[in-house]
């Protein structure tokens, strides 16, 4: 045996080791973990794990870390090694946080190739993803729970202390915890507080958890004798209307006898009644004060079917089933399907068939929306399906809820999950399916704060790497998407028929020039509209309006000196909101009340310029006094279940007109809604951008698609002074291939997408001379470096918002050009201009394919 060469090489491993800087404890290596921390950094950075803590590391598991000389923060582990980092002495990581992975490695590849593709950092990645709940710091503080039982809570003696000092002072940081406990290890210990539901951290406990509440009629307990409510039909024979809604009541109520011959009593949702029996709600309340109805609020789960009756198994029509066959046959070629079918066609039944046959596959599905307000509609018809299974997910809910959610998806509770684009982060296992409706849609890109993702074109990213198939529904697709079915890039299927054979809105162009002149028009309401109107509520039917402005008028312009009042931080005009009477800036929030005097002159001669949804809702109340008229834009929807509330009210008949903004065209299902009227089409033509026409086009043909969705016919009434422009004539035709066209060559001809990849720029500063110097020499530092276009640096329509002007570069880069080249020279240039003396007060975004 040659102990010679076994001696050689071990003493060349120990080398290597040595080279690498490789430390010993014992028998055991010297372990390392990259981590991502929840800042804007640059890089990941290396700890060390000390010995204790070598098998409890996973790539996923949050840590506690110390950052700098005393921020301590949860970091996800990266990657685990055993190199130390060579330019500095690694700091030992204070504690490992979880008990199995909140992250899976596939899901840190996707921020990964996020952070790339996007041009940001991990950590921004990290504070998007992940709920706050999971990214504790030393800032952090905690607040009693206010429903904490001590009595009945068994606590540890440091949680004890906690608790008191709570008591004693109301809030606490995690830094002042860690002094009161002398200790630095005190995640687990909030951790712990947190899962018995004794403290909240503060933001918690700001947007604590409301229950969603309900009204329920029954039956007083002296009128479930068969006797006594025969007595209550002959006292009602003077009040007609109630006497209705109590037999309205007994029909609805089924099974009315119990064997005693005694009424049965059950609970009928007050919305339900009053929808069944068409009677008002003033008949109602005579009921309740006469004690023959009970009246019952209580709380009601959220995604609980409570429409059990109508549970069945979906049948497809004709047209649906071929093209499932097809969208099959698809998926067998390519992973990416863009689902073309019109509005009212039934794209929904065919994704619940999809989910349906991928659960039965043993993986799980991901379906997401654009926006939160179509998640109320879509959960229900989901539960009617597929019961508890189905999860959802979105930027309303509190921290504790996000939380409590990602659990239930880390422990496989949950095999559908809803939602919107912070959705696509959730750790679900076993992905088989993602559905990106209404995939056309803006909201899908995230504008602020980095990263500026788009979820639609991730998710295409994130099936590469799970092998997942991706379904892309829409009726009005994205030129780009279309363009990429075009050429191959994805497959494609059409779907023209509606549901039920059901024929498309009738569309009617009103010309304002003509309805001016005939002196028809009343305010900003063609005469067709106004007789389209009442038409629609005489026949018992529900009308949408569309304008893509809230507020009440746009701005205030003083009669005798022309002056109109603008926001102090921007460049902008106030928007007038008469029924809070203020003026409000729609960029930055500031809001001033609002006078009748002109601000310049002092003259009462303030006139209104233009109208908004809040105008809109204030005067058809005057037009048509006896219908129920509702707004649905963000100054009604900014509580946490607002959006739920006014849809819920339209889909059960309690609003006859819905007047909202762009929220009404995306993808909502009521049966009842016979008109739809776009009040303003000439403000979505004239818009400086040169996807402006393709947002038109969609705006109009989704907020048609609204109308004569079940069995009548819709009607849809476009108000306009350009009535023969192109795009009125291809929404009037429904003619998308015509647009298609007619925009393509457009884009080739002038170097936009698809053709070429556009990366904006947008500097800000509070000086304009120092943000024009700096953008100037940002620009000229790109001249040359790649063979794209540089347009700019030029202002915006806005120039000033939150007091910081902004200057925008907009770069076009050929589809054949190396993009991640191109992108590592944009990075360096800015990286270069923001180390000079001016630069070092701008502010840079980037914002790769912006929208």
């Amino acid at each position: 045996m040659n102990t010679n060469g076994s001696n050689l090489s071990t003493n060349t491993r120990i080398n290597e080791f040595t080279n690498k800087r490789i430390h010993e404890s014992g028998n055991r290596k010297s372990c390392f973990v990259d981590v991502i921390l929840p800042l804007p950094l640059s890089q990941t950075y290396t700890y060390r794990v000390p010995v204790e803590f070598q098998d409890d590391v996973a790539i996923g598991k949050r840590v506690e870390v110390q950052f700098g000389k005393k921020k301590i923060y949860s970091a996800i582990i990266k990657e685990i090694k055993y190199v130390s980092p060579e330019l500095y002495e690694a700091k030992n990581l204070i504690s490992v946080l979880d008990e199995a992975p909140i992250v899976y490695e596939q899901h840190i590849q996707l921020w990964q190739w996020i952070a790339e593709y996007y041009m940001c950092t991990l950590g921004e990645v990290m504070n998007v993803a992940l709920p706050a709940g999971l990214k504790l710091s030393s800032e952090t503080s905690i607040m009693l729970h206010p429903e904490f039982d001590l009595e009945n809570t068994e606590l540890s003696e440091k949680e004890y202390l906690i608790i008191e000092a709570l008591r004693y002072q109301g809030e606490l940081s995690l830094k002042k915890v860690s002094e009161i406990l002398d200790v630095k290890t005190i995640y687990p210990i909030i951790r712990s507080l947190i899962n018995k539901s004794v403290v909240f951290t503060t933001e918690e406990l700001i947007k604590k958890y409301k229950p969603k509440r309900a009204f329920f009629i029954e039956l007083s307990e002296e009128y479930l004798i068969k006797e006594k409510l025969e007595t209550a039909f002959q006292e009602l024979e003077r009040a007609p209307k109630q006497l209705e809604l109590l037999m309205s009541y007994i029909n609805i109520n089924n099974s009315l006898e119990s064997s005693n011959g005694n009424v049965i009593n059950r609970e009928i949702k007050k919305s339900v009644l009053l929808n069944e029996s068409n009677i008002s709600a003033a008949a109602l309340k005579g009921l309740v004060n006469k004690g023959i109805f009970n009246l019952i609020e209580k709380d009601v789960d959220r995604l609980v079917n409570e429409d059990s009756d109508e549970l069945s198994e979906l049948v497809l029509s004709g047209s649906q089933t071929e093209c499932l066959n097809e969208i099959h046959n698809m998926f067998e070629k390519q992973n990416v399907v863009l689902l073309h079918g019109e509005t009212g066609s039934g794209k929904t039944e065919i994704y619940i068939k999809l989910i349906k046959e991928t659960l039965a596959k043993g993986k799980r599905a991901l379906y997401l929306l654009p926006e939160i307000a179509l998640t109320t509609q879509i959960i229900n018809r989901l539960r009617k399906h597929f019961g508890d299974k189905v999860g959802v997910y979105h930027s309303k809910f509190n921290d504790n809820e996000r939380v409590e959610l990602w659990n239930k998806v880390l422990k496989g509770e949950i095999e559908i999950m809803l939602g919107a684009r912070s959705a696509l982060f959730l750790p679900i296992e076993r992905l088989g399916l993602i559905i990106v409706d209404e995939e056309h849609e803006n909201t899908f890109k995230q504008f602020d704060p980095a990263p500026r993702y788009n979820a639609r074109d991730t998710a295409i990213y994130y099936s590469q790497v799970t092998d997942t198939k991706v379904l892309l529904g829409t009726a009005t697709p994205s030129i780009e998407n279309f363009y990429n079915a075009q050429i191959g890039k994805f497959c494609y299927v059409r779907l023209s028929e509606r549901y039920g054979s059901v024929k498309l809105p009738e569309i009617v162009t009103v010309d304002l020039i003509e309805e001016i002149r005939k002196r028809k028009i009343r305010s900003h309401y063609s005469s067709v509209l106004i007789n389209h109107i009442t038409e629609a509520l005489n026949n018992k039917e529900q009308v949408i309006l569309f304008q893509n402005r809230r507020g009440y008028v746009p701005f205030l312009e003083c009669s005798s000196c022309g002056f109109v009042p603008h926001c102090n931080n921007c460049d902008v005009s106030l928007t007038y909101h008469k029924f809070a009477r203020q003026l409000r800036c729609h960029y930055c929030g500031a809001a001033q009340n609002a006078s009748s005097d002109c601000l310049a002159c002092a003259q009462q001669t303030y006139e209104l310029k233009g109208f908004g949804t809040e105008k809109i809702e204030d005067e058809l109340k005057v037009f048509f006094p006896d219908a129920t008229i509702k707004r649905l834009d963000i100054d009604t929807t900014r509580s946490k279940y607002s959006y739920e509330k006014i849809l819920n009210d339209f889909d059960e008949r309690e609003i006859d007109i819905l007047v909202g903004t762009q929220m009404v065209t995306k993808g909502l299902d009521f049966a009842h809604v016979s008109l739809v009227g776009i009040l303003s089409a000439d403000s979505l033509l004239n818009f400086p951008d040169f996807r402006a026409f393709e947002h038109a086009y969609q705006l109009m043909a989704q907020v048609s698609g609204r109308a004569g969705r079940k069995s009548k016919r819709g009607k849809v009434v476009i108000q306009t002074y350009k009535p023969d422009h192109e795009i009125v004539k291809f929404v009037e035709s429904y003619n998308f291939t015509g647009l298609y066209n007619s925009l393509i060559k457009e884009r080739e001809k002038f170097d936009y997408p698809p053709f070429t990849k556009l990366i904006k720029l947008s500097l800000k500063h509070k000086d304009q001379s120092t943000l024009n110097k700096v953008s100037k020499d940002l620009v000229d530092s790109l001249t040359g470096q790649f063979s794209g276009k540089i347009l700019g640096p030029e202002f915006p329509p806005i120039k000033r918002v939150r007091n910081l002007y902004q200057k925008n570069i907009l770069i076009k880069l050929p589809r054949n050009e190396h993009i991640n080249r191109s992108k590592a020279i944009i990075r360096d240039k800015i990286n270069f201009c923001s180390k000079q003396e001016l630069g070092k007060s701008v502010r840079f975004i980037v914002d790769v394919d912006p929208r």
